[in-house]
């Protein structure tokens, strides 16, 4: 058995990771890589083994870091099943055509600048044609129920409470009369999830690989940055001023209607007009519909007894381009919830143009802002800041609140390891995290469990299982 470390390892993105058993060949995850252009187009197209060969993949959860380069790969040559859970599947088959539209939007745009160079012309990493095909292989799976893979391999997801759908893969190996389980986390919540489960434990556990993004790092007290969060929103609309809400279209923003719907009941929020700005967050919120299987106890019953969690009065969600647009003449107080989350693209970007200049407007990030990312430069209290290749100065209130991360931070994953993974660890290896912070959880691991070998692996690095 041998295992490939072949992305997100001392990083955050391009997840993969390929197991060999049995002389066959598993992928865990096929992620987009993102970073500098050159390096993402060189390492997004071209993979480090032949597709075709692969025999099987499995999926933790929908977000592109994970899943967006398996158009590609079945565009390359593989041809076999893909498998993940129900919503998971459902969230993939919109995130993946709209990675496409991306991939062809951007391929479209190039080759008009290189065609003014007298240049050749460069093709899309992949169509929406790809993407409907790898969409095809999709096996779909319900928590807790194991499915064999391949020769040697027999997969269970459990809930991880990151996103709908989110799953610590459970692989139970067996090859030459030996057997180990092997414990992916992919991505772990932070339990308490406005909408979601709490991640699950699994026993029994051989080999542990697990996710480092805040390693090092804590979040803010939920109810601290919760009652802050509310404090500048009514402050905000009392002015007669817009709240303008970069969000995640998969997760936040879902949780954020929630917690805005909660608060309307509550009668701790005026009922303003409220719009969710994004077509893919609109897609998005109708498959959390479709998949109750993934809520917490308090937001089945609030779906049963109450409301849809999702729906309230004065909400509206926007697909089309000419209503987005008339968003930005809104007079009076409103709340804009739109994409992306680290404002570095969407229609994010034009609410901010129209109002950053505005000193009484509220510009609330409620997730996590990579360096170099617009979001990063606003919360870094920078202005002006380009948007559209153009300076505008900064005259909105920014602000922050992590309250409603994905992500289990420091404390969160090693409560996890102590209190939710049981058995004879003996090897864990740290991936998903930048570096400093997969060393700093490596240090903690260890100490927390001395009896297993800790290793934070290089990208290419192979270890024997």
């Amino acid at each position: 058995m041998k295992l490939h470390f072949l992305g997100a390892a001392r990083t955050t993105t391009g997840s993969m990771y390929l197991l060999e058993i049995q002389g066959k060949r598993l992928l865990l995850e096929c992620g987009l890589y993102q970073g500098r252009r050159a390096e993402s187009i060189a390492r997004n197209t071209a993979f480090p083994f032949d597709p075709a060969a692969i025999d099987a993949v499995v999926l933790s959860h929908a977000h592109i870091d994970h899943s967006g380069n398996l158009p590609n790969l079945c565009k390359r040559g593989f041809n076999g099943d893909i498998y993940c859970t129900f919503a998971t599947r459902d969230l993939a088959s919109i995130m993946l055509v709209d990675s496409a539209h991306i991939q062809e939007s951007d391929a479209r745009y190039l080759n008009k600048r290189l065609a003014e160079k007298g240049q050749p012309p460069v093709e899309p990493l992949y169509t929406a044609v790809d993407a409907d095909k790898a969409i095809k292989q999709f096996i779909a799976a319900g928590y807790d129920r194991p499915v064999r893979a391949c020769d040697g391999v027999t997969v269970t997801f459990r809930d991880a409470g990151h996103i709908l759908g989110s799953a610590q893969v459970v692989l139970d190996l067996e090859e030459a009369g030996r057997k180990l389980r092997f414990l992916f986390t992919g991505d772990i919540g932070r339990g308490n999830d406005p909408i979601l489960r709490d991640p699950v434990p699994v026993d029994g556990v051989d080999i542990l690989q697990i996710e480092s993004t805040y390693g090092t790092r804590e979040h803010e007290d939920k109810t601290a940055a919760k009652g802050q969060a509310l404090k500048l929103v009514m402050e905000t609309l009392k002015k007669g001023a817009k709240v303008i809400v970069p969000a995640f279209a998969i997760g936040r923003t879902q949780q954020f209607v929630y917690e805005l719907h909660k608060l309307r009941l509550e009668q701790k929020l005026p009922p303003v007009p409220t719009y969710v700005d994004s077509p893919l967050a609109v897609n998005a919120t109708e498959i959390h519909r479709l998949h109750p299987e993934c809520f917490n106890e308090e937001t089945y019953k609030f779906l049963r007894e109450v409301a849809n969690p999702f729906e309230m009065q004065n909400l509206t969600y926007v697909r089309d381009a000419m209503e987005s647009k008339r968003l930005n003449g809104l007079n009076g107080p409103a709340i804009i919830i739109s994409a992306s989350g680290m404002a570095e693209a969407g229609r994010i970007l034009h609410h901010l143009r129209h109002g950053l200049g505005d000193s009484r407007n509220l510009i609330l990030f409620i997730g996590y802002c990579a360096e170099n990312t617009l979001g990063a430069a606003l919360m870094a209290g920078k202005s002006p800041v380009n948007i559209f290749g153009e300076p505008h100065e900064v005259r909105a209130h920014i602000a922050s609140a992590d309250y409603l991360s994905g992500h289990a931070d420091r404390s969160e994953l090693l409560d996890h390891v102590r209190d939710r993974v049981t058995g004879n660890l003996r090897k864990i290896f740290i991936i998903h995290g930048e570096e400093k912070e997969s060393l700093g959880l490596a240090s903690d691991l260890r100490e927390l469990r001395p009896n297993a070998e800790v290793l934070v692996p290089e990208r290419g690095q192979v270890v024997e299982l």
